[in-house]
């Protein structure tokens, strides 16, 4: 089971002064900034996926790249442009058409032959056909065939058609990255045909799209349905899929990939799991800038907030958590700062329940005091934790937010090697 991580240029800035708050002085994004293939010496992921639609950006998802790094992605290929090669192991690049960014379309928004040529020039190692997706899922239309949407079965026509001519062209111009065919459904049943049209077609591996916004007994009785018509030699890719409790299940179906921002992603999207552990997660602890937070910032433009003591408690939590990691302050030293912090930055709003700030109040001085006790930090083998220290679980500014998503793809990755029964050590 390979893990690929989705670009999204998530970087860091090697020489991110953490004490004064500064970035490198003449830094260049990108060409000086670090992925986190460059961070970690032993691997943290199996490859990238690359999507057309983040690095050209369409209706309302703008780019991810400027112009001149999509130019340079273009012209060198992704090897050169993501360099792979400072990387200790191999890291083999998918390329796909991010439908994401034009579901609201009727059609996908790209012809078969402008995909075939992205992937070329990019030199991929795999390129995903054209698709268009289905994120309607219901069971029940497996028995009742007729209550199924025209457009939604128009989506799947429209999927395989693209498909059928893009495996043409591809046999036709032997690009140099392998074709991937993906199946989009609305069922169990509606994934097995797709996928037995694909197969049919000459596909042998094949990427299920759709089924991010699935519960995981859906997913396993679409890939039980597939298991019915898939042959021995096909490959299954999930798209945009983590749950790793049930890698095992999805092995014994076939999946042989999958790819997933979650574990970077809920450093900073999550209120409670930003730091991931083998057994579980941390809350990171909340010092947010006061010059950089809007939140922030608004209730200071509004009054509801002294700038001054803002900006003394920031230090303050600053220092006090220094003082911690250096042996010199106890945990309800440090929470007592933070709390004192927490309720002047997030102060009672008259739109909320009093009782619901309490209980979230609460509840964060008690993930703090949890984490503080632990610091789990101190005995992860990580680089971003060994260089960080407790920086990491500050939960404050992309240059540490980021940071500790680089660290949760990095225990993701060992998680994942466990439940697959295998040494994460052995596997890099």
């Amino acid at each position: 089971m390979k893990f690929f991580f989705p670009d999204s240029q998530d970087l860091v800035d090697p020489g991110f002064d953490f004490e004064k708050e500064r970035w490198s002085e003449a830094r260049i994004r990108q060409r000086d900034d670090r992925y986190a293939h460059e961070i970690f010496r032993k691997r943290a992921f199996d490859g990238l996926l690359v999507s057309k639609g983040i690095v050209d950006g369409f209706g309302g998802v703008g780019s991810r790249y400027s112009l001149g790094q999509r130019n340079r992605l273009l012209r060198n290929g992704v090897r050169e442009f993501f360099r792979l090669d400072n990387a200790p192991y191999d890291l083999p690049v998918m390329g796909d058409c991010g439908a994401f960014t034009y579901v609201k379309e009727r059609v996908p928004p790209y012809t078969v032959d402008q995909v075939i040529q992205f992937y070329s020039d990019c030199q991929f190692d795999f390129g995903l056909s054209v698709d268009h997706v289905i994120f309607e899922f219901k069971s029940t239309w497996d028995a009742d065939e007729a209550a199924v949407p025209p457009e939604i079965r128009e989506r799947q026509a429209i999927t395989l058609q693209l498909a059928r001519e893009f495996l043409d062209r591809h046999r036709k111009s032997k690009p140099m990255f392998s074709a991937v065919g993906v199946a989009q459904g609305w069922s169990p049943n509606s994934y097995a045909n797709a996928v037995k049209a694909l197969q049919s077609m000459g596909y042998r591996y094949i990427a299920m799209g759709g089924m991010v916004p699935l519960k995981t007994p859906e997913i396993l009785a679409s890939l039980a349905a597939v298991a019915g018509v898939r042959k021995p030699s096909t490959k299954l890719h999930l798209l945009g899929v983590t749950r790793t409790e049930a890698i095992p299940r999805f092995a014994s179906y076939g999946v042989a990939s999958f790819d997933s921002t979650s574990p970077l992603r809920q450093a900073f999207k999550d209120d409670r799991d930003n730091y991931y552990t083998l057994d579980g997660a941390f809350t990171a602890i909340r010092i947010p800038q006061v010059e950089g937070n809007a939140t922030l910032q608004k209730l200071v433009l509004s009054g509801a907030v002294d700038q001054a003591i803002a900006r003394r408690l920031e230090r303050a939590c600053l220092a006090v958590m220094r003082d911690y990691e250096a042996g010199k302050a106890g945990v309800k030293d440090v929470v007592r700062v933070l709390m004192e912090y927490e309720h002047l930055a997030r102060p009672h709003r008259s739109d909320s329940p009093v009782s619901k700030r309490r209980r979230s109040s609460t509840d964060n001085e008690s993930a703090y005091r949890e984490v503080l006790e632990v610091a789990p930090w101190r005995n992860c083998a990580c680089e971003v934790c060994r260089q960080l220290g407790h920086h990491v679980i500050l939960f404050r500014g992309a240059e540490r937010n980021r940071r500790r998503g680089f660290h949760n793809l990095y225990v993701f990755y060992r998680r994942l090697q466990r439940e697959l029964g295998r040494s994460a050590e052995a596997a890099a």
